[in-house]
Parts: structure tokens; sequence; C-alpha cells
């Protein structure tokens, strides 16, 4: 059973940093056949894309509202993906999420409907 646990949100003023950490088991194959993803979800809003690497191509995308703020990232080694997120904003306020797929070779990663594992979400407020 694959499981997917988040950790470091918390409470950031805004223009500080924030480095997310998602870590990952139960996978069926290695994980650097894995893309992995991020979203978010903020209060009345619907979950939202954020940052994709695709498995060890290492390939990277990005949402343009955190493109040169945010930097996707990955350890196959241990298993974990991470989001630095540098000069924080109150609008980055949410819910985020780790996502993963078996590599696809389909343009979905931005997608909340290609990715079959989650994890629980962790919060990261930014306070003006």
């Amino acid at each position: 059973q694959v499981q997917l646990v988040e950790s470091g949100g918390g409470l950031v003023q805004t223009g500080g940093s924030l480095r997310l950490s998602c870590a990952a088991s139960g996978l069926t194959f290695s994980f650097s056949r894995y893309d992995m993803g991020w979203f978010r979800q903020a209060p009345g809003k619907e979950r939202e894309f954020v940052a994709a690497i695709v498995s060890s191509a290492d390939s990277t995308y990005y949402v343009d509202s955190v493109k040169g703020r945010f930097t996707i990232s990955r350890d196959n080694a241990k298993n974990r993906v991470y989001l630095q997120m540098n000069s924080l904003k109150p609008e980055d306020t949410a819910v985020y999420y780790c996502a993963g797929r078996f590599h696809s070779g389909s343009y979905t990663y931005y997608s909340v409907h290609a990715y079959p594992y989650w994890g629980q979400g962790t919060q990261v407020t930014v306070s003006s």
C-alpha cells in the first residue's frame, strides 16, 4: 500500500521560506520511476497544481504563480520529494499535498485526476 507523508508546513511571514518534504513508502517499483507532484488547496477553492518532477528524468514543471520562487526536487535514494518555497506570499496560504503516479508519458502532470496516490496534506500559512 502506497503511503505519502508530507512534513515541513507551518506559519511564516511574507517573504519567508519553507521546505516541504514528502516521504514515499509501499511502492511497487523504484521511486525513481514515479512522477511526483505538489498541489495546494486554499479554503473555498479547488485543489490546484503547484509543481511536478517527472521520474528519473528530473524534468520539472511549475504553475506560473510560483515560477522563480518555488523549486521541486527529489532524492531517489531516500524516496523523498521536496518543495523549497521562497519569497512566500499570503496567497500561498493553503494545505499542500504531495501526489504520485507511476511514470506516464502523457503531459497530464498538472491534473489532480492523473495521480492515484496522495498524502494527507500539510498546512502552510503566510502572514502579511
